[in-house]
């Protein structure tokens, strides 16, 4: 059963990066399945930092753009509520030089006022480079 109270389309969800950070560094979402969310980014010199590698940064901008785009699906009203990121941290695992990196949200918990997501960043080769707990309240829009 699908934890989405919000249908989105792919194409919608790409076009929402368009003249912000998550469209200038190339974060593309790629899958939306029942309980998860699915984005790619790329490791080149948008995303690295001064010594050729992934910047953590990056990393940390993947997990909060999945967490808050996925809790945003899960509101009943979109023109009432938004989701706004209030923590998160991020474990760094293992450096990325090149390629992709592939970020998966799944939700730790969603509640009436706060939700927690777990996301797992992994290379190309499905190894675990970073792991992220999101946390975004929700909050009544006017």
């Amino acid at each position: 059963m699908s934890i989405w109270k919000q249908q989105a389309a792919l194409e919608f969800l790409n076009s929402l990066g368009e003249n912000t950070l998550t469209g200038h560094i190339g974060i593309e979402f790629t899958e939306i399945g029942e309980d998860y969310l699915m984005a790619k980014m790329p490791v080149d010199s948008r995303t690295h930092q001064p010594f050729g590698i992934l910047h953590g940064g990056a990393s940390a901008v993947l997990a909060e753009t999945l967490g808050s785009v996925a809790s945003t699906l899960c509101l009943p009203d979109v023109q009432k509520q938004t989701a706004v990121g209030l923590e998160i941290n991020v474990n760094h695992l293992r450096s990325v030089r090149s390629g992709f990196v592939f970020g998966k949200a799944t939700p730790v918990r969603i509640g009436r006022s706060v939700h927690v997501w777990n996301i797992e960043i992994t290379d190309e080769a499905g190894l675990l480079t970073a792991v992220s707990r999101l946390t975004t309240v929700i909050k009544d829009m006017g």
